[in-house]
């Protein structure tokens, strides 16, 4: 077993007795594990996943999941900074519970510009920009008369080449009321 193998097997032991019954960590496979970070009504998750050398490289940092959907690029950018800072500072030594550790003290800071009036500007600039794409207008099919009344007359027609029963009874209901009425 190599020496990068040993490490991730015995920060996984630590990882599960450190966070046992937290319900803000996920492992969700061997290598890979989130932790869900709140502040007041905001938050976020973020994903660690290790490489097949890790901790001797620095493992991949992922916000893009579904959860963080209306998490603002700057604070993305934000907490992506402060991770690969620390990392580095940890390449070569068991770093996910510092990193995890890291943000945990940071997190109302980091959040602090993840306000309200933030979100429903960049919710509006997304919904105008979908609006003004979609307003493209739609070329109708262009018929002359003559092509008109043949898809009429098809229409009418029918596949068998028969009018359909009671093709014509509007105009023999318009025949008999046009008809001089006699008395009985």
């Amino acid at each position: 077993m190599s020496d990068d193998a040993e490490q991730q097997a015995e920060e996984i032991e630590v990882l599960k007795s450190i966070y046992e019954g937290d319900e803000n960590f996920k492992q969700v496979d061997a290598k890979t594990y989130q932790y869900k970070y709140i502040d007041g009504d905001k938050s976020f998750v973020l994903e660690i996943s290790w490489g097949a050398t890790y901790p001797t490289e620095k493992p991949t940092f992922n916000l893009e999941i579904f959860y963080n959907q209306s998490l603002l690029p700057s604070v993305k950018e934000k907490i992506l900074s402060i991770v690969n800072a620390e990392a580095e500072q940890w390449v070569g030594c068991a770093m996910t519970y510092t990193i995890f550790e890291c943000l945990k003290e940071r997190v109302s800071e980091i959040l602090s510009e993840q306000t309200e009036e933030a979100i429903v500007a960049r919710v509006e600039k997304i919904a105008i920009t979908e609006q003004t794409e979609s307003k493209k207008p739609e070329k109708k099919e262009q018929m002359s008369k003559s092509q008109k009344r043949r898809a009429w007359d098809r229409a009418e027609i029918g596949r068998a080449g028969e009018r359909p029963r009671g093709w014509d009874w509007v105009d023999i209901v318009k025949h008999l009321s046009q008809a001089p009425h006699q008395p009985s």
